[in-house]
């Protein structure tokens, strides 16, 4: 697999360089020189393959050779050993819920996946390898339990203080051994401008074996695109035209969801749910991407003023406004409305959202109803609500019973560091902790 940066496309990188490095040199993303399109018969017979099976072909065309087929299909099956059900509303509605692994959030599948594939080629090495990761709520969270325990692989985790729910920051702080937390005195952007700063440091990464698990790193990208062809698949009996709203933060979902249109996943548009961190929709509505500071909101997940991964969406439609208007719309909503999405979703049929999924849920319900759309709109359930209890409860004026998995959490102690967003200090704490042993 080749991959270019998208600052320089004649960057270059091997796949598994791309998933050690994570940034490029330039502070680029990395991006697929060559997206395969994949043949017919594998359309036709999606109906009849398990998901693991559908992300091993999907892993095999992408990647090539620097796995090979045992080990990437064994990859496959023990980082997708979970269920992906399609749970319908109304005729025009349904929801994919991907909050069945273990941290019952739709990034299990990017950070089981990377551990899989970071594990086999780190099997040889000498040295421990340190992930860095920022997060904004369900990042972390997944990473920690894909990699937790993993020989010969460290984990720090950059989170927000004080803008995670209680439930996800004690998924960052409560499994310890290899996984370490720190609460960074700022916003997610501050989290994620200090693990770019780390990449870029020379002088640093002298020192250190340093990658990311974030979406930046283009093996946490890569498996989001499975799933997409898994919802496609339990569609097919609506017989309609599919449209996929996503909740979008740092927006590598979405692009995800292009990569698999274009290597052929019959998808007719995708939309852009998105909070009052509204840079994407602002841009689509006038040609200018200005990103701004993020806010905070009851979608915390989402909370991204300067979405990364945007740059890796102009780099596939080349920065073309009107190619890229032709592919993606883009709607944002305020906590209120997603209070009242909540509550109207629960007492017209029964289901819980959480509130990123209450967002993708808006977009669709605005894009149906702006475009008089017949087509089956699939909303992307991107947590499970109980890991939003205490908000969710609120809003409904009814307890919200804890999985077992989270309840479990609330008797674990936490242990976290406290910095605050200056790199120097992160610096000066990564070397120490580096140079320590578990």
């Amino acid at each position: 697999m080749q991959l270019y940066s998208t600052n320089n496309p004649q960057l270059r990188s091997t796949f598994r360089e791309a998933l050690f490095q994570g940034l490029p040199p330039d502070n680029g993303l990395y991006m697929p020189l060559h997206i395969p399109q994949m043949p017919r018969l594998f359309v036709e017979e999606l109906a009849e393959l398990p998901f693991s099976e559908i992300a091993f072909r999907l892993a095999e065309a992408l990647i090539g050779d620097e796995i090979p087929p045992q080990a990437l299909r064994s990859v496959a099956e023990e980082a997708f050993s979970f269920p992906v059900p399609l749970v319908t509303l109304d005729e025009q509605t349904a929801v994919l819920e991907l909050f069945h692994g273990p941290s019952l959030a739709f990034k299990d599948f990017g950070a089981r996946f990377m551990a899989q594939v970071m594990s086999y080629f780190n099997r040889n090495a000498t040295g421990e390898l340190i992930i860095l990761v920022a997060t904004s709520g369900d990042t972390g969270g997944a990473v920690a339990a894909g990699f937790h325990q993993t020989p010969g692989i460290r984990v720090v985790i950059l989170y927000p203080a004080g803008k995670v729910s209680p439930l996800q920051e004690r998924q960052l702080t409560t499994l310890n051994e290899n996984i370490t937390a720190v609460a960074v005195q700022g916003t997610f952007d501050d989290c994620q401008a200090l693990v770019k700063q780390a990449f870029l440091d020379d002088r640093l990464r002298q020192n250190l074996r340093l990658s990311s698990a974030n979406s930046i790193n283009i093996a946490r990208l890569i498996p989001q695109i499975f799933y997409y062809w898994e919802a496609y698949k339990q569609a097919r009996p609506y017989e309609r035209p599919v449209v996929f709203s996503v909740p979008s933060g740092n927006f590598g979902n979405l692009t995800a969801g292009l990569i698999a249109q274009r290597m052929g996943l019959p998808a007719r548009h995708f939309i852009a749910a998105t909070n009052r961190n509204d840079t994407v929709p602002r841009y689509l509505d006038t040609g200018r991407f200005e990103p701004k500071r993020s806010v905070s909101t009851l979608s915390n997940a989402m909370d991204v003023g300067n979405p990364s991964n945007f740059a890796r969406i102009q780099s596939l439609y080349g920065s073309t406004w009107n190619t890229v208007r032709a592919h993606l719309s883009a709607y944002a909503f305020d906590d209120h409305s997603t209070r009242t999405a909540v509550k109207t979703v629960f007492e017209q049929h029964g289901y819980v959202l959480d509130p990123h999924t209450a967002v993708g849920y808006l977009a669709w319900r605005t894009h149906r109803q702006r475009t008089s759309s017949s087509d089956l709109g699939i909303v992307l359930g991107t947590a499970h609500p109980a890991k939003f209890s205490e908000e969710v409860s609120e809003i409904l004026q009814a307890p919200l019973p804890l999985p077992t998995a989270l309840a479990e959490l609330l008797q674990k102690e936490q242990h976290k560091v406290h910095l605050p967003p200056r790199y120097s200090d992160f610096r000066e704490w990564l070397l120490e902790y580096g140079q320590a042993k578990l």
